[in-house]
């Protein structure tokens, strides 16, 4: 990896939230791979999930236990994802939520499952059921980075984010956690990603909350355009700081949604700077577009056309191909007689037609650094979007290569 990603030295405690972690030797044999996450009473719990109609066993039961109470426990395991096995894959999820529920002294509704890993092979309920009351035993408030280690898989760094705010007088706490290095488009959050503040926050809001912050972060992020069986992004709001969102001042209202954003955003690029084999973070961003939707879609298909990614790989400023996936996205109806095109800040292309002045040698030049901004200007409205994405090297073919092997 020759991006520069640095781990956090630290996360910040949320009252209200205690966490721990346990070696289960699902496929890890020398790390933590199981984390218990314990969410006080007159919490607010708000979650989201894959959009991918292929979606594994422990987003079925999640979906339907948050359907029915409000979480006391999240149980997280990496290594295996509980994926395309049918009802036997439900009935594990099931087991290990009675297991923890048992362990814990609460209902099996109000227990979320969370699994990432291999697709296709049978969870050993067994080493996650064997821990479930030892790891009752060790929760504490100040878990938030091992915890963060623990849910890693093809990973190389483990991301994490914390927020101190002073809201109408008083302290607010806001810090999570996201795993996630491939099998990035994630149509609704990331791979795992869990928030968690001491505001209180209601039911509505929370679920606004997510989806907006969501929006803006892990809906903007791709490495290689597929979308898990196993994505979630949960929020949780405990109510232990004394301070309510529907209660706080105009200017502490926005400062935590700003708060919260950038959390999101931040963790949302972290999963990019690790994306399995990059050497090249990507900034796509669409400018004059008619509608953000259009934007959007031709921003992802820039951030998908492995010609591109290959492209920035070898620091190539084949323009050619940028322009030739903006053309074939969606929707696009570009004009090519408005189009202009920079690369990191280098006009390659004006109105259509290559730059005054533009050299092949200026443009290698643009694309040498880790860090690359492709803008395109459409010259047709006033719409922009922003998509955060990587390029495709021998070691992403590698890594995904050797991924079960």
């Amino acid at each position: 990896m020759v991006i520069s990603l640095n781990p956090p030295e630290r996360l910040s405690p949320v009252k209200g939230i205690r966490l721990a972690t346990a070696a289960a030797g699902l496929r890890y044999r020398d790390r933590d791979d199981l984390v218990l996450v314990e969410i006080c009473e007159q919490a607010q719990t708000a979650a989201l999930f894959t959009a991918n109609r292929f979606c594994a066993a422990p987003v079925v039961i999640a979906r339907r236990h948050l359907a029915a109470a409000q979480p006391r426990y999240l149980l997280i395991n990496a290594g295996n994802a509980n994926a395309g096995l049918g009802e036997p894959g439900l009935d594990d999820a099931q087991v290990t939520c009675a297991a923890l529920a048992n362990a814990g002294g609460c209902r099996e509704t109000e227990v979320l499952p969370f699994s990432t890993g291999v697709i296709g092979e049978r969870l050993a309920v067994e080493k996650i059921t064997s821990h479930c009351s030892s790891l009752v035993g060790k929760l504490q408030e100040d878990a938030w980075l091992p915890a963060a280690q623990a849910i890693m898989t093809t990973d190389t760094v483990c991301k994490g984010q914390s927020r101190q705010l002073q809201l109408d007088g008083k302290a607010v706490t806001i810090t999570g956690i996201a795993k996630g290095a491939g099998m990035i488009r994630p149509d609704m959050a990331t791979m795992l990603a869990f928030v968690a503040t001491d505001l209180e926050v209601g039911p509505e809001q929370a679920v606004r909350l997510v989806r907006e912050a969501t929006q803006q972060s892990f809906h903007c992020i791709t490495v290689d355009g597929d979308t898990s069986t196993n994505d979630a992004c949960v929020l949780m709001a405990t109510a232990r700081s004394g301070a309510r969102f529907s209660e706080l001042s105009t200017p502490a209202m926005q400062e935590f949604t700003r708060a919260l954003n950038s959390l999101f955003l931040s963790l949302a690029q972290a999963i990019v700077r690790d994306g399995e084999g990059v050497t090249k973070y990507i900034c796509i961003r669409i400018e004059q577009a008619h509608s953000e939707k259009t934007a959007r879609d031709i921003a992802f298909t820039i951030a998908h056309s492995p010609l591109v990614k290959t492209s920035a790989f070898a620091s190539d400023p084949n323009w050619g191909r940028i322009v030739a996936a903006a053309g074939r996205a969606p929707g696009a109806a570009l004009d090519m007689d408005r189009l202009s095109l920079y690369i990191n800040g280098l006009a390659v292309i004006e109105n259509g037609q290559p730059a005054p002045g533009y050299t092949e040698a200026a443009g290698s030049q643009a694309m040498q650094g880790e860090e690359l901004e492709l803008r395109l200007a459409l010259g047709s409205g006033k719409a922009t979007a922003q998509i955060w994405t990587t390029d495709l090297s021998h070691d992403y073919v590698r890594i995904n290569a050797e991924y079960r092997t």
